[in-house]
């Protein structure tokens, strides 16, 4: 605890991310006004003008869309993000135990999936099974997986060669209690800064596929899709773009920062 206070990147990442996920949590229980009501009557407002942040061109209330917008948002990439480490997680543990072909194997499975972005994957899926959240949800996560997938195989891998888990090996124990036992726990520090790294990540891909309509549908109100339906008023209102593209790139920047500090905070070589 006191290393994090010596630590202002981890600091201001981490007030940054309480931020965010405090107003995404306020807004299941309370807006300024109403999201998804329209009132033409006072469309266009500038900041304080009606409201705190104005309204956008049906009269909505851009500082109640923003709040909505960013649980939508932090749950859709939250959920990714947990697919993604479930699943590359267990696959990098499985081939650090068997190692042979099946290394060789999943690492080319990892660099196709890399060599498809996951804005390109949310288009064929959205073509199958139509655009929304679940279509977000599997692409970015899908293209989550080869990133811990790598990571965990090669942390698991430096484990596997201390002298501790070679005496487990040398006592009988099985390979998957040791995996249980000594890798997960040694392993897990890397883990959770690859969640927060990738959880900016995620956001941002998020945003780029609701601006591309592959998100959640309307009438939800995402960051991504407010970027894109302010483009036609960027002359008029420019407040209208300015405010989704701040709170994306706070959102990316705080879980960026966090994500550094923790890996300082929780590397054993650093002392300070």
């Amino acid at each position: 605890m006191i290393r994090a206070l010596h630590r202002p990147v981890l600091i201001i990442g981490f007030v940054i991310t309480v931020a965010l996920f405090a107003v995404a949590l306020l807004s299941l229980v309370w807006t300024p006004l109403p999201p998804a009501k329209m009132n033409i009557v006072h469309k266009l407002k500038a900041p304080l003008e009606f409201g705190l942040l104005g309204t956008d061109q049906f009269g909505r209330d851009v500082a109640s869309m923003l709040m909505v917008g960013a649980w939508n948002s932090l749950s859709t990439s939250l959920l990714a993000v947990a697919l993604g480490a479930c699943v590359g997680t267990a696959i990098g543990v499985i081939v650090a135990m068997r190692r042979g072909w099946l290394e060789v194997f999943v690492m080319r499975g990892c660099d196709i999936i890399f060599a498809v972005p996951p804005i390109l994957s949310a288009m064929m899926l959205g073509a199958f099974i139509g655009s929304g959240r679940f279509t977000a949800i599997v692409a970015i996560g899908t293209f989550m997986v080869p990133v811990f997938a790598r990571l965990t195989l090669g942390a698991a891998l430096q484990i596997w060669t201390r002298d501790y888990v070679v005496a487990a090996i040398g006592m009988g124990r099985s390979k998957s209690r040791i995996t249980l036992v000594h890798i997960l726990p040694n392993i897990s520090n890397q883990i959770i800064v690859q969640v927060t790294i990738q959880l900016g990540l995620a956001i941002l891909t998020e945003a780029g596929l609701s601006f591309l309509g592959l998100g959640m549908p309307p009438p939800n109100p995402t960051w991504g899709r407010m970027l894109a339906d302010a483009q036609t008023y960027l002359g008029q209102a420019p407040w209208l773009a300015l405010m989704p593209g701040l709170a994306i790139a706070f959102a990316v920047l705080g879980l960026n920062m966090l994500g550094d500090g923790l890996r300082d905070l929780l590397d054993p070589r650093n002392d300070g």
